[in-house]
Order: C-alpha cells, then sequence, then structure tokens
C-alpha cells in the first residue's frame, strides 16, 4: 500500500467520523428548537376573561373584571414595550414601560389602575372584550402577529 493510499484512507475516515458526529449533533439541536416553537411559543396569550363577573355595568371593577393575559414561557425577560393588543373592532391597547420577566404572567385589565409587574391597565370606561365572540390579537413592536386568541361564534380555535 503506498503512502497516498494510507493518506486518503485516514482522510476518508476522519471525514466520514465528522460527517456522523455532525449527523447526530445537528439534528438534535434543530429537533429542541423545532419543539420549542411548535408546542410552546415564546410569548402568548395565556388566559381571557372576557365575561366579567356579575353584571356588566361601567364600574371600574366590573371593568376591571374583564381581563387578557400575556404569559412569557422563556428563561429571559421580554421587552412589551410597543406591542399591542387588539380586538375583532379595532380597539388597540399599547404596552408602554412593561418588561416581562422570564416564566411570568401579565393580566391586562380593562379598567383603570396603576400598573404593577402583574397587572397592567388600559384605562378605558367601557368593556372592550365581547362576552359571546371575539378575537384577541398580540403583536409585537413590529407588528408581527405573536399570538391569536379566539372564543365564541364562529371563533373556536386558537393561532400561535
Amino acid at each position: 500500500m503506498s503512502a497516498s493510499t494510507s493518506a486518503r484512507r485516514i482522510a476518508a475516515t476522519v471525514l466520514a467520523a465528522g460527517a456522523v458526529v455532525s449527523a447526530v449533533a445537528l439534528p438534535a439541536s434543530a429537533h429542541d428548537g423545532d419543539r420549542d416553537r411548535h408546542r410552546t411559543p415564546r410569548v402568548e396569550i395565556s388566559a381571557v376573561q372576557a365575561d366579567s363577573p356579575g353584571r356588566d355595568n361601567r364600574s371600574n371593577r366590573s371593568l376591571n373584571g374583564e381581563w387578557v393575559e400575556i404569559t412569557n414561557n422563556t428563561r429571559h425577560a421580554v421587552d412589551l414595550r410597543g406591542w399591542t393588543l387588539r380586538d375583532d373592532d379595532g380597539n388597540r391597547y399599547r404596552f408602554d414601560d412593561v418588561r416581562l420577566r422570564g416564566r411570568a404572567t401579565v393580566r391586562v385589565h380593562t379598567g383603570e389602575g396603576r400598573d404593577t409587574r402583574t397587572d397592567v391597565y388600559q384605562d378605558r370606561r367601557d368593556h372592550i372584550w365581547g362576552n359571546r365572540a371575539d378575537t384577541a390579537v398580540l403583536r409585537d413592536d413590529r407588528g408581527r402577529t405573536v399570538d391569536t386568541e379566539s372564543w365564541g361564534g364562529r371563533h373556536h380555535h386558537r393561532h400561535h
């Protein structure tokens, strides 16, 4: 066997071993990313209470009984500045100075109140979410739809 044949065989063995390692390592990491992307979105509409408990009147208590929860499913904080939450009628709430910690949830109330880390208020004087049917759309600061939650009527499915 010549030296060049041996060198070619060694090079081929090294390349083949490298290809096997790459083939094993890459799909595993790509698969993990796919699982996260398809099963649990980074930030989502995690709960909606469109029908305020008790009679719907324009009291602040009734208005704040109507809310949408936004959850950050990652370990890292997400800055929601410029993000929006909108209903079917075009009512829009724009997040201002809200930083959602990792694995945390913020509840967006319809009425008036003092914003905290867990509760923010739209400062509206009328209900906006339809009790029977509506759609909540969460968009990021670039206007891209992050999550949609629909209920009632024709709306009976969830989009991510």
